[in-house]
């Protein structure tokens, strides 16, 4: 039985490795057909230029064009959001047959021609190329390149005289390749040759230009015989002239080449003995210059010696008499600065210290009249809003003040003695003491005079007015009416 289960546990340890196995595989396999898949996309798409061609890749390319353009090398085009065409750089040729066009004299002719054209591979008019003639074909390219070249033939037909084209077909060609190149390369084309077969008027002009060019040429021709012949026997007698003279001249010149040579030996002699003499006296004037320089040079180092010998004599007696002079004076200016700048601040301090206590009076001079201000403010409030019963309710306020002012105007008096004379009578019934002591207190000016000085009336019952006196004046008005009746 225990043999029986080691078998069958055996077993079945080795069905689950062998499936471990199987699964692992699998995986491997999958891995291996998921990198082919990968490795055969990346080359499907990705597309090499032939050097006749231009890749065009359109989509999303990026830097906001349109389109990409590769020339002669390669790209990788992503799926789904990028694709590609070619663009064929074969050259086509046109022939353009100009009939009647007119000239800048009105003259009308043919221009028979040949154009041969190609797509750009400069950066910029390959994008134009891109942009304008992707997807179309050859012929259709052919048809769009010949109505822009015969309408810029016709303006430089238009732009030119008869005798310039006929006469100057270098400027005719520069003229119509300039014109042609600059339109055809807004739609990506170049203009590769220009061939002018023949230009034809029909009037006949060119071709009586022509013979009267033929005429002009044999007439010159003959004109140039005649001349070469003419120079020809006066060169004979040119020739035999300067042979005679040439000869004599020879004779002389080697007569003159003797006597040179002669002159020269003579010359070189005397400058041999010259150089000598030089050469001695240069060497005698050598040997007392070195002496003379050795004496200065003698005399050179003494003098430089006396003179390091007198700086550092000065050089002492600066160090111990100058120097500490110098350090004094340094001294004196330092301690000078410091007592100024202690000056300074303490004038600084004063005056900041005075402009604070100003400012402080100020301030509380401000607070006083804003509190004076704004109780005057409640007062006239109080008084019905007028000012003059506001000034009243003020001095009613102040008239306890005021009276206790006016006795206290002679309150104070010291009368030492009083010598009074009187009979015993007066005015009124009134002695002298005390009409006196009625004046003194008079000289105390009333309210009603600080009133008027005021500018304003003490209320009636401020007055004081005397009683008796208002009786008086009523009886008199009493008795007055009664004669009357």
């Amino acid at each position: 039985m225990t043999k029986a289960l080691l078998l069958l546990q055996t077993q079945n340890s080795g069905d689950s490795s062998a499936l471990g196995e199987m699964s692992g595989l699998i995986l491997i396999i999958a891995a291996g057909l998921f990198i082919f898949l990968l490795i055969t996309v990346f080359i499907r798409r990705y597309k090499r230029c032939p050097s006749d061609r231009i890749l065009v890749v359109y989509g999303k390319v990026g830097g906001g064009q349109s389109a990409k353009c590769i020339h002669g090398g390669a790209a990788f085009i992503l799926p789904v959001i990028q694709d590609y065409e070619y663009l064929d750089l074969t050259p086509i040729s046109i022939e353009v047959n100009l009939v009647n066009a007119l000239s800048k004299q009105n003259i009308r002719v043919n221009v028979p021609s040949r154009f041969t054209i190609g797509i750009s591979t400069e950066p910029g008019i390959m994008q134009n190329a891109a942009e304008r003639l992707l997807g179309l074909g050859q012929h259709e390219i052919q048809e769009l390149a010949q109505e822009i070249i015969f309408g810029q033939l016709r303006l430089v037909v238009a732009s030119m005289d008869i005798e310039e084209i006929n006469s100057d077909r270098d400027k005719f060609l520069t003229n119509i390749s300039e014109s042609v190149e600059s339109e055809l390369k807004k739609v990506g084309l170049k203009l590769i040759n220009v061939n002018i077969t023949d230009i034809v008027d029909e009037s006949g002009y060119i071709e009586a230009l022509g013979k009267e060019a033929a005429a002009h040429a044999i007439n010159a021709a003959r004109k140039s015989v005649a001349e070469k012949n003419r120079d020809g026997a006066i060169g004979e007698a040119n020739a035999s002239q300067d042979e005679r003279t040439q000869v004599a001249a020879a004779n002389a010149k080697a007569v003159d080449g003797e006597n040179k040579a002669k002159i020269e030996v003579a010359n070189s002699d005397s400058l041999r003995r010259q150089r000598e003499a030089e050469a001695e006296r240069v060497a005698i004037a050598a040997e007392k210059v070195q002496a003379a320089k050795a004496l200065e040079e003698s005399y050179a180092a003494e003098r430089e010696a006396e003179e390091a010998r007198a700086e550092r004599e000065r050089s002492s007696q600066q160090a111990d008499i100058i120097v500490p002079a110098e350090i004094d004076k340094r001294k004196v200016e330092i301690d000078a600065e410091a007592e100024a700048e202690r000056i300074r601040r303490r004038a600084k301090g004063e005056a900041d210290a005075i402009l604070f206590k100003a400012q402080a009076e100020a301030q509380g001079l401000y607070e006083v009249l804003t509190k004076q201000a704004q109780g005057l403010d409640q007062i006239v409030a109080a008084a019905g809003n007028n000012a003059k019963d506001a000034v009243l309710l003020l001095i009613a306020d102040k008239l306890p003040e005021l009276v206790k002012t006016q006795a206290e105007a002679i309150k104070n008096i010291k009368i030492d003695k009083v010598t009074v004379w009187e009979n015993g009578g007066g005015k009124d019934g009134k002695t002298s003491t005390s009409n006196f002591i009625s004046g003194m207190y008079k000289a105390v000016p009333p309210l009603q005079e600080m009133f008027n000085m005021a500018g304003m009336e003490l209320p009636e019952y401020l007055k004081g007015k005397d009683i008796t006196a208002n009786n008086a004046a009523s009886e008199t008005t009493t008795s007055e009416d009664s004669e009357e009746k």
